[in-house]
């Protein structure tokens, strides 16, 4: 409307987009509504909340806390000042274990017994599997550490955790670190290892 005032009038802009020319006015002046405020001073409050909550806190459990503050806001409100402000909620995952230590395969003994105290790189390496979340899945990343240097010396991606991805993990640290006589392979007792 603005830009069409030059060639059209106030009253003819007004009745063509249906509002009142008071209406057009005051939006002309810029100043914001008493419930457009309202919203600014929520949105900090809820800011803060959001942090205070470690990002945990949907409407629901926002809204009690602004009340304690003194601020009166429906959920639905909330909601929407949320999504402008753009704060989502951090989800607890559920535990979901990967490592299977019951199995009937042959565990070889824990040389270490909690004691990492290696004197030198290439005697002691530790090595895990995770799951890491691409674009097109999971993928499995089983790692190869050197407790000496903390050094990763060997990794390998799949689709599966296996027997066969640890392994590769292994051959790829060797051929990259070639450690003498002695090294000790710590894992979790996976069964893939």
């Amino acid at each position: 409307m603005k830009s069409m005032r030059p060639e059209y009038a106030v009253e003819r802009l007004c009745l063509a987009f249906e509002v009142s020319r008071s209406g057009f006015y005051a939006w002309l002046k810029g100043e914001p509504s008493p419930r457009a405020q309202e919203d600014a001073v929520l949105k900090v409050a809820i800011q803060a909340v959001h942090r205070q909550s470690r990002e945990t806190y949907g409407p629901r459990r926002i809204q009690p806390e602004l009340r304690e503050q003194g601020f009166v806001a429906g959920r639905g409100r909330i909601a929407r000042l949320r999504r402008e402000l753009g704060l989502r909620c951090k989800q607890r995952r559920k535990f979901r274990a990967t490592t299977n230590s019951n199995h009937n395969l042959p565990v070889a003994a824990n040389l270490l017994d909690q004691q990492f105290a290696p004197t030198a790189p290439n005697e002691v390496w530790v090595t895990d599997i995770t799951y890491v979340p691409t674009g097109e899945g999971w993928l499995y990343l089983a790692g190869v550490k050197d407790v000496f240097t903390c050094e990763l010396v060997g990794y390998a991606m799949g689709e599966r955790m296996t027997q066969e991805l640890t392994m590769k993990a292994l051959w790829k640290a060797v051929q990259h670190k070639r450690p003498a006589h002695g090294l000790i392979h710590h894992s979790d007792r996976g069964s893939q290892y």
